[in-house]
C-alpha cells in the first residue's frame, strides 16, 4: 500500500494513571512521518516522549486519530497492523518471561505475525531470524537464554526480535539502553541502512547527538509540540536549546551536529 506518509497523528491526547490519580500527558499532538524517514522524539524528562510512541503504535488509548500506511490504526487487524508495525519497548518491554528462551527464540517471537496458528517456522522466518541476529551481531549467542545475557546483550537480541518482524515501521522506545560507545554507532548505522531500504524508523532517544543524526526530529515539552523539523535547520537546534532550559548548545563538529553542555 503505497502512501507518502507512513504514520499520521491528529490531535493525540493521553491520560496515564486510574481514577482520581489520572492525570494527562498529551496535548493535542499532531505530527506526520514520511514513508523512507527517521524521526526522533526528544524531550525533558516527562515531556509524553513514550507516552507518544505508544499511542502511534496503538498501544495506549487516546482520543484522536492515528493512521498508519494511509489507513486508520483500528482499521487494521491485530496481525496485519503486527506485520507492518515493529515495536521495541523502553527497557526490553514486552520480554518478560523470556529469560528461559535462548536468543534465536525470542528473535523468532518477531516472526509470529507471519505465521498461521500452530505452524512451525518457515525456511523464511528462519532466514529472516539468523539475518536479524548478524544484523545485531547477536548470532554468537543464539543458544544462550536470554537471562544469560548482559543488559547490551539482551538489548541487542531485542532488537534482533524487532528487525525479524521486516515491518515497513519501527517504533523504539530507547533502543540505546545498555548498550556501549560502539554498539551505539553500530545501531545507528543499522538505522540509517533501514531508512536507505525504504523503512520507517520512529525513535524516543534521550542521546540528543544521536538524535540529531535523525532526518526529523520532533521537541517535545508537556507533552504539546514546540518544534517538527530537520535536524540540520537552526530552527531545530534553537528549540532543542530552549526545552533544556538552554543547557545545552548545538554545535557542528565533524560533518554532524552534536549537543555539548552548558557548563556554569
Amino acid at each position: 500500500m503505497a502512501t507518502s506518509i507512513a504514520v499520521s497523528a491528529r490531535q493525540i491526547s493521553a491520560s496515564l494513571g486510574l481514577g482520581s490519580k489520572k492525570h494527562p500527558v498529551l496535548h493535542g499532538v499532531s505530527v506526520d512521518v514520511p514513508a523512507g524517514r527517521w524521526l526522533s522524539i526528544v524531550g525533558p524528562n516527562g515531556a509524553g516522549k513514550s507516552t507518544l510512541l505508544k499511542c502511534l503504535g496503538g498501544l495506549l488509548p487516546c482520543s484522536g486519530s492515528v493512521q498508519l500506511l494511509g489507513r486508520d490504526l483500528s482499521a487494521w487487524s491485530p496481525q496485519e497492523r503486527a506485520r507492518h508495525l515493529s515495536w521495541l519497548g523502553q527497557g526490553g518491554a514486552g520480554a518478560d518471561g523470556a529469560d528461559d528462551l535462548t536468543a534465536y527464540d525470542v528473535t523468532m517471537l518477531g516472526r509470529l505475525p507471519h505465521q498461521s496458528w500452530l505452524s512451525p517456522p518457515s525456511d523464511a522466518d528462519h532466514a529472516a531470524v539468523e539475518h536479524a541476529l548478524r544484523q545485531t551481531q547477536a548470532w554468537g549467542w543464539a543458544c544462550t537464554p536470554l537471562g544469560e545475557l548482559s543488559g547490551g546483550e539482551r538489548q541487542r537480541v531485542l532488537l534482533a526480535r524487532a528487525l525479524a518482524v521486516e515491518a515497513d515501521v519501527l517504533l523504539m522506545d530507547e533502543p540505546l539502553a545498555n548498550l556501549d560507545p560502539p554498539h551505539q554507532a553500530d545501531w545507528l548505522q543499522l538505522v540509517r541502512q533501514l531508512v536507505a531500504d525504504g523503512k520507517t524508523v520512529v525513535s524516543v532517544l534521550h542521546e540528543i547527538s544521536t538524535a540529531l543524526a535523525a532526518d526529523d526530529v520532533l521537541v517535545l515539552q508537556q507533552g504539546r509540540v514546540q518544534h517538527c523539523g530537520p535536524s540540520g535547520d537552526s530552527a531545530t537546534h534553537r528549540a532543542l536549546e530552549a526545552v533544556f532550559e538552554h543547557r545545552i548548545a548545538i554545535h557542528r563538529l565533524m560533518e554532524q551536529w552534536v549537543s555539548l553542555p552548558k557548563l556554569n
